[in-house]
């Protein structure tokens, strides 16, 4: 059966036209004249039977359709564009992986490993894109997702299997400097850790996504300071990792997001407490079977998420 798809040739042209409401700079930068844009555009509206621009006093627009179609076939061409690449250039050995993935987890905790995936397989290439809200693969070019969130989130993510990694686990971290000051007004020694009272009367730094962190980690060492939700918030932990580096503040951070601060000694445990939190990370696949690039990936990543616990 043939399949409703309209020529790529067409599709481009209506990007370009969308992306710049003109068919004549649509035309320039495709190289086309403006009828031959003109031509593919009623084409496909033919095939369509939607009109997807409409002529205007200063122009043109998209209809509404068009532009919701717009959206999807910039997504489509986007996709096909970076397969035609990766097989180019893999000249049909390995493979390519799209990943949707939470920032600073990415950031923080995948990129430093992945020089141990291209080491243990050569020949996988793994492009990462910010997302962190759930959706719907069939909408999307990923293949895969690392996701923070909870057990009920997860399940209530439709079409999917889920693999859990890690719960996020934090702890109070702070410059040593911070420490320094602290010891210098008697409430505790430089470069150790001190008790949850101390850290009551420090200066704390929030996560606007976590609002009531603080909170719940001074409940968990039986106390409630009048302050815990007081102090400026960040969004991501590689905000409040930088702020705290600076001597801003305490932030709870999970400990497998700045390692390499730990390391250098930009940052020091500021009391030993540690809190569960609900979130964990998981890799989020289609239901359907893996192909074998993502069946690797996964394998090496829950080896990686193991030796990590």
């Amino acid at each position: 059966m043939r399949r409703a798809i309209p020529s790529t040739q067409a599709l481009a042209c209506f990007e370009a036209c969308a992306r710049h409401q003109s068919y004549t700079r649509a035309a320039q930068e495709l190289a086309l004249t403006q009828s031959a844009v003109s031509r593919q555009i009623i084409a496909l509206e033919d095939f369509v039977g939607v009109s997807l621009f409409r002529r205007t006093r200063h122009g043109m627009e998209l209809t509404p359709a068009g532009q919701t179609y717009a959206r999807k076939v910039r997504g489509w061409l986007q996709g096909l564009e970076r397969d035609t690449l990766d097989i180019m250039a893999r000249q049909g050995e390995g493979g390519a992986l799209s990943l949707a993935a939470v920032p600073t987890f990415a950031t923080r905790w995948l990129l430093p490993r992945l020089p141990s995936l291209a080491k243990e397989h050569p020949g996988i290439t793994v492009h990462i894109d910010t997302q962190t809200r759930p959706f719907l693969f069939a909408d999307t070019g990923f293949d895969a997702a690392l996701y923070a969130g909870t057990p009920e989130q997860v399940s209530q993510w439709p079409g999917i299997q889920a693999q859990w990694l890690m719960d996020e686990q934090v702890v109070p971290m702070c410059s040593p400097a911070l420490l320094a000051q602290a010891a210098q007004r008697g409430l505790g020694r430089a470069w150790q850790t001190v008790p949850p009272e101390t850290i009551a009367q420090l200066p704390l730094l929030q996560q606007s996504t976590r609002p009531y962190g603080w909170q719940q980690w001074f409940q968990a060492a039986g106390l409630a300071p009048a302050r815990a939700l007081d102090g400026p918030r960040y969004e991501l932990f590689s905000m409040l990792a930088m702020a705290a580096t600076h001597g801003m503040g305490v932030a709870l951070i999970p400990p497998m997001l700045v390692e390499a601060e730990l390391a250098r000694g930009d940052l020091v445990v500021a009391c030993s407490l540690s809190l569960r939190r609900e979130r964990s990370y998981y890799l989020i696949t289609p239901a359907q079977p893996a192909s074998a690039v993502l069946q690797a990936f996964s394998d090496w990543l829950q080896r990686e998420a193991a030796q990590a616990q």
